[in-house]
């Protein structure tokens, strides 16, 4: 089992964006060149005591709405739910119970899941104490009375969450496992690649339940390393309505991803790249994952001299932005060239980790900078003081300059790529971020 989820589940305007920006932090997303990713994130990955865990915000929920987009909003939630190992059930303590919470409270039940209600707004802390005990008649619990904005309770809440999370299993924090997402459109043969995998190169296997409730996590161990493949095929339980299943993918794989070290974006060769295929794809690059391009379906595709050159041309001309992704040609239906994915892998994941020193850092920016001056505008020098790298997955590295408005995203481009001639950096996106430092602060 990988990290807890826990989503957070309230009807429209009761801060359930708040409190999830105060417990996540904010994430900057730095990409300007990735088609059809520009949205908000609903979740991200935060700890408490030590527990690692994926919170899932979600829309409000209107029970009783047959406006479409709030019923679109409420079919969000109930995918929430069930992937969720604990429900934090958010109300707004001056309004007090409405019936849409009494509705709410009713659809957590049936759900099974552990609950926890929290009552936002109570600013005056030791006034709205007293209007807690309304809330005792939803019939999940002690309310905790907190102030998302001012954040005032919050602390009770996440002990209650943490005493909520399922055992933890010994897998979660092993640093070794590298965790593997198979992505890609419907299919592409995600599943045949598993089992392949699972199947053929066997030596140690256990299914391990997955965190989204109707997937696999296969744990996989072979000379090259450990393995977590997360397979974002196959529903286990048939849902109702067709456009429910869709959703409920959109969401598997969208966590599928966030959850992962390494991508393996799948393609079919028949087909060739596709928009959905590169909107999923660019959710990977968003996300700061490494990517291998995986092509399927290489056995049943007419080649002649130069096909394959040919293929991976039209494969960088479509996925642009993936261009330091490494792509390999597989059939999962043959096995052919499947054993050499793991050595990808491993590779693939050191790059994502890559960390430098600030001393190679700086020299190669030096280099660079000799080589190729920093842009003007109306007489005005980018001037770049130095850099250092801040963090890993992907690596990114904070750039100190004069005058932030003079970093024009071509010479970004550029360091980025003289970053990845002298480190290497493949299969990994880069990110830069560019903060003003004055002369005299030198």
């Amino acid at each position: 089992m990988s990290k807890p989820i826990v989503a957070i589940i309230g009807k429209p305007n009761v801060g359930k964006s708040t409190f999830f920006n105060y417990l996540v932090g904010s994430r900057v997303s730095i990409v300007q060149d990735t088609p059809g990713v520009t949205r908000d994130r609903i979740y991200a990955d935060t700890n408490w005591r030590g527990r690692n865990f994926t919170l899932i915000d979600t829309a409000g929920i209107e029970p009783d709405s047959e406006d479409i987009i709030l019923s679109q909003m409420r079919e969000q939630a109930n995918l929430a739910i069930a992937m969720a190992d604990v429900i934090i059930f958010l109300t707004d303590i001056r309004q007090g119970i409405t019936a849409a919470d009494q509705e709410i409270a009713v659809m957590l039940k049936k759900s099974g899941k552990p609950v926890v209600l929290v009552c936002n707004k109570a600013d005056n802390f030791e006034k709205d104490r007293e209007e807690i005990y309304e809330f005792y008649n939803l019939g999940l619990g002690d309310p905790y009375p907190i102030s998302a904005s001012n954040a005032i309770g919050i602390g009770d809440v996440l002990d209650q969450i943490y005493e909520s999370f399922p055992e933890k299993t010994s897998d979660e924090d092993e640093e070794d496992i590298i965790k593997v997402a198979v992505i890609g459109k419907p299919n592409v043969g995600k599943s045949s690649l598993i089992n392949k995998i699972l199947g053929e190169n066997r030596t140690i296997v256990s299914d391990i339940a997955g965190t989204t409730r109707d997937a696999i996590d296969s744990r996989f161990e072979n000379e090259k390393g450990k393995y977590i493949l997360i397979d974002t095929a196959g529903i286990r339980k048939k849902s109702k309505v067709k456009e429910s299943i869709e959703k409920f993918s959109i969401m598997r794989t969208l966590l599928a991803i966030e959850r992962a070290d390494v991508c393996l974006m799948m393609i079919d060769a028949l087909e060739g790249v596709t928009d959905q295929d590169a909107k999923i794809a660019g959710e990977a690059h968003e996300a700061g994952k490494g990517i291998i391009i995986v092509v399927n379906k290489w056995d049943e595709y007419e080649k002649e001299t130069g096909t394959l050159e040919k293929y991976k041309k039209e494969i960088y001309n479509k996925l642009s932005y993936l261009s330091y992704a490494p792509i390999i040609f597989i059939s999962a239906k043959t096995g052919q060239r499947v054993n050499k994915l793991f050595d990808m892998i491993n590779h693939v994941n050191e790059q994502n980790s890559l960390r430098v020193s600030t001393s190679i850092l700086n020299q190669v920016i030096n280099e660079a900078i000799a080589i190729v001056q920093p842009p003007t505008d109306k007489g005005k020098r980018l001037k770049i003081f130095y850099g250092t790298q801040a963090s890993t997955k992907p690596p990114t590295f904070v750039i100190f300059v004069n005058n932030k408005e003079l970093f024009h995203f071509s010479y970004e481009r550029y360091l980025i790529n003289q970053f990845r001639k002298e480190f290497g950096l493949e299969g990994t996106p880069v990110r830069i971020i560019v903060r003003e430092k004055n002369e005299k602060d030198i």
